[in-house]
């Protein structure tokens, strides 16, 4: 199985290219099969991984930033990979 985790942050105002900068260099303590950054308008930055195993195994995330850097709580989500497929819903 492979798991998507994802950690969203809204950075405090004016602090968008420091919370990008951070989470672009915040090195995990071993690496995941894939990594990507993303960013959005409202200087929000998302950073998700990918890992071999199972859904509930535990993986090193990204932690929080410093308060000041943050407009708000981070974010955390985590996603099992079905493949290129959407599965049909079921009948009824």
């Amino acid at each position: 199985m492979t798991v998507a985790l994802m950690w969203e942050a809204k950075a405090a105002p004016g602090r968008g290219g420091e919370l990008l900068a951070w989470a672009g260099a915040y090195e995990l303590p071993y690496a995941p099969l894939r990594r990507e950054l993303f960013r959005a308008p409202g200087d929000r930055v998302l950073v998700i991984t990918w890992w071999h195993g199972p859904y509930d195994a535990d993986r090193p995330e990204l932690p929080d930033p410093a308060p000041d850097l943050i407009a708000r709580p981070v974010h955390r989500w985590r996603f099992e990979a079905l493949g290129e497929e959407i599965p049909e819903p079921p009948e009824g």
